[in-house]
Formats: structure tokens, C-alpha cells, sequence
């Protein structure tokens, strides 16, 4: 694949720092494990980022004492890239319970993973959602997800992999689908099974949390690592072109030489960035955020992820913040409790939710008209979309010294933007700093 259409700049004005061996653009976590393996290798990089903050998708946000995260996000601990790039012990970790509380019918019940609540085993058996032939086919589908064989299988989307499993019923349209609908951004189950089957594998390796200090704390974490005036954020980039004897980043302050160029943006911007490049769609997510002067959940299932059941409502998710990760209440905060709630598409309009307030209302049993409204973020690109057949890591060198990375090179999860960013720095050692002999022409 060549870039193609890069249009020729031969006069870039003079700012930033004039030049640098390799510009990151994009500070999201793709792009800054990009340049903190590039810097590494001792290649002098340039990161820069349009926003005011690094982190991309992945940002927080102070907000009348709370914190909040811009969309439902989690980090797992059993990811692998995660456990090589960042120092979880750090980050203070704050893991959820490793099950879901349901809403079914005016009751709710508790499903936890018995591996790691043994006491929950009877539980599980009584759960009271599904029949015995449902459940034993549910757990048959899990197990199935960590076969190695499976991938080879022709793939589908998730809901036709249920199907095919013969999972029906009760259990399925009141937890696996609201769960699963969360988890990748759509509810037609139209995600490659093989992708999901990866999820569902890192769901059973490890337990997802949030870190103390926000989801912010895992870029800041990665930014800090980088050599001082390496990221400069603010700046947004216009064009990506061709100099006379090098390539050029355009920017709102002027352009930068330099030998090659790594855009790590979403989907969405790469694709104007780079033309020629081929790009996923998206699935859109908003996230609300209310303080409540008492938590709304009993604490035996104050740490669990919450479903309705009953679907009644636009609400896929949602839980009570500060009982998993305390810090998210800030000194000063009026209330007590943050819970957010997680719903399909990019709508957060007083409609949309008052619906998200009676549902609440209804899966935690409690009234809601007092819950003060923190935040709401509609995120329009916030997953890009894996569809069947998943076949794995997209190209990341797409000609004439330009490179991309980011979660749609290699999956849609934390995991598959830091794996693509290492991808594309090695990409870069490779191609344009003489490991094989390549450098571009001038």
C-alpha cells in the first residue's frame, strides 16, 4: 500500500522544533508507546497531539469534585502488552468484583466467577436466570473461547457463534447480550467471534479495575517516561506531504521535517490524514455520570458491574464508581457515590437521559430524581468496528516513510493500540533508519 496522494509542501513555515527524526501525531496510547520505543532505540521523536492533554480516547477529567473518565473504560491487568509497557503497582489498580449483578423481573441476582469466589460455586448453580441445559451451554461456550483451535474455525459474528453453541434463552438475552453489548460497542452481535473469543479469554485471565488516579494516569504514566519536550500537545496537524528532501507535518503552528512520519490517531482522522489508507467504521458510546448522596448498591454487590436484565431501557452497563476505585471522589465533592452508565450511540440529550435515569432507577431499585448529572460524554468514534472474518494485525508501513498505528491495525482494546504502536516503532527501525539498509530518497 503507498500513501499516493500526499501533497507536495515545499515551504513549511518554521516552528515547533523545526525537525526531528520521526513525528508521532497523536498522543493516545498508540502513539506514545510508538515513541517511547523509538526513543528507546535512541530515535529523536516528536509527538504531537491536537487536544490539551495526552491520551486520546483514553482521558479523564475533574468535574464539582469527581472524577470522571471520558467514556466506560477499564484497564485488564492480564492484557500482555499491558504488563510489559506500564508499572501496574503504580498506576494503585482498583479492581471490580470479577462477576455482574442482573435485574431481572423487580430482583436482582449475582453472578460472580467461582474460580475466584469459590464460595460463589452454589451460587452460580442457583442462579435463577436460565435453565440447567442453558447454563451448561453458556459454560461450554466460554471454555470454548480459550481453545487455540477455535481461531482456526470459520468466523462469524458473536451473536451466530452463540447460535451455534446453542446458547439461548434467558441467560443469553439477560446477561451474555447486554454484557457483550458493552464490551464492543454494539448489540446486533455483528463483532467477529474470533475477536470475542480473545475478550472473553482476557476476562477469565484477569480481573479489570481502574486506576486510582483515573484512566488519565495510564498515559501520563507513558508520557513522563519520554525524554522532556518530546510530546508538545495543543498543535493540531493539518497535512501530512512531501519536502524536497524529507517528508513534512503541516501543523496549526507551522510544519516539521523529518525522516518519517507515524499517525496514530483513531480510525476516523487517519483516514483523512492518509487517504489511501483503508479504515474500519466505528461504533459509537456515551457515557453518563451522576453523584448520588448514598451509594445505590448494597455493598455484597457494590463492586459488580450492573445489568438490566430486562433491557428496558438504552443503559447496557453500569456501575458504582466510587466503591470500586474511592479516589474517583475528590475532596470537596457534595456527594457520596459516582455511578455511570454506559448506552449505545453518541446521544447524551436531556431525552436520552431522563430514559437512562428511570432505568438506573429500576436496576438499582432506588429513585434517581436526586442524582445530580457530572458529566456526559458522547464519544462518536469510540471502538472501531472488528467484523468478521477477523484476520489479525493490519499493514502498518503504508509507503513513502509514512506508518500508522492504532487499536484498528490490531484489535479494538487497550492491548491492540500499545501491541500497534510497537508494531509501527518497529516498522519505523526498520524501514527508515537502515536496519535493512532502507533509507528514503531525497
Amino acid at each position: 500500500m503507498t500513501v499516493g496522494s500526499l501533497p507536495d509542501i515545499h515551504h513549511p513555515p518554521a516552528a515547533l522544533r523545526g525537525s526531528a527524526e520521526v513525528v508521532v501525531i497523536g498522543a493516545g496510547l498508540a502513539g506514545l508507546a510508538c515513541a517511547r520505543h523509538l526513543s528507546a532505540a535512541g530515535v529523536d521523536v516528536l509527538v504531537v497531539e491536537a487536544a490539551e492533554a495526552v491520551g486520546g480516547r483514553v482521558r479523564s477529567e475533574t468535574v464539582d469534585g469527581f472524577r470522571v473518565d471520558r467514556g466506560f473504560q477499564l484497564l485488564n491487568p492480564a492484557y500482555p502488552e499491558v504488563v510489559k509497557v506500564l508499572d501496574l503497582d503504580a498506576l494503585d489498580l482498583q479492581p471490580f468484583d470479577a462477576g455482574v449483578a442482573v435485574h431481572r423481573g423487580g430482583r436482582v441476582s449475582t453472578l460472580r466467577d467461582p474460580r475466584r469466589h469459590p464460595r460463589a460455586v452454589l451460587d452460580a448453580l442457583r442462579f435463577p436466570l436460565g435453565t440447567a441445559k442453558e447454563k451448561a451451554a453458556a459454560a461450554r461456550w466460554v471454555l470454548g473461547t480459550t481453545s487455540a483451535a477455535a481461531l482456526k474455525e470459520p468466523d462469524t459474528g458473536w451473536a451466530q457463534a452463540l447460535d451455534a453453541a446453542d446458547v439461548d434463552g434467558e441467560l443469553r438475552r439477560s446477561v451474555l447480550e447486554p454484557f457483550l453489548a458493552g464490551v464492543v460497542g454494539e448489540a446486533e452481535g455483528t463483532t467477529s467471534r474470533r475477536f470475542v473469543d480473545l475478550l472473553v479469554r482476557t476476562f477469565l485471565r484477569g480481573t479489570p479495575g481502574l486506576p486510582a488516579g483515573g484512566m488519565q494516569a495510564v498515559p501520563d504514566q507513558m508520557a513522563a517516561a519520554l525524554p522532556a519536550g518530546t510530546v508538545v500537545t495543543g498543535v493540531e496537524v493539518r497535512h501530512i506531504g512531501l519536502a524536497p528532501r524529507s517528508l513534512v507535518v503541516e501543523t496549526a503552528g507551522g510544519g516539521v521535517n523529518c525522516e518519517a512520519i507515524v499517525v496514530a490517531t483513531d480510525a476516523h482522522a487517519a483516514g483523512h490524514l492518509v487517504p489511501a489508507l483503508r479504515v474500519p467504521g466505528s461504533h459509537a458510546i456515551s457515557t453518563f455520570w451522576f453523584g448520588a448522596a448514598t451509594s445505590p448498591a448494597p455493598s455484597s454487590r457494590a463492586k459488580l458491574l450492573h445489568l438490566d436484565g430486562d433491557r428496558t431501557g438504552p443503559v447496557v452497563n453500569s456501575a458504582v464508581i466510587s466503591e470500586v476505585a474511592p479516589q474517583y471522589l475528590r475532596a470537596g465533592a457534595e456527594h457520596r457515590a459516582l455511578v455511570s452508565a454506559q448506552v449505545l450511540g453518541a446521544d447524551v440529550s436531556s431525552a436520552v437521559e431522563e430514559q437512562v435515569r428511570r432505568q438506573l432507577g429500576r436496576v438499582y431499585g432506588v429513585n434517581t430524581a436526586a442524582w445530580t448529572r457530572v458529566a456526559a460524554h458522547a464519544l462518536p468514534h469510540a471502538l472501531p468496528v472488528v467484523a468478521p472474518p477477523f484476520e489479525g494485525p493490519q499493514p502498518v508501513d503504508v509507503g513513502d516513510g509514512v506508518f500508522v498505528a492504532g487499536d484498528h491495525r490490531e484489535n479494538s482494546s487497550l492491548q491492540g493500540a500499545l501491541v500497534s504502536g510497537r508494531r509501527a516503532a518497529d516498522a519505523v527501525l526498520t524501514k527508515a533508519f537502515g536496519r535493512n539498509g532502507f533509507k528514503r530518497a531525497g
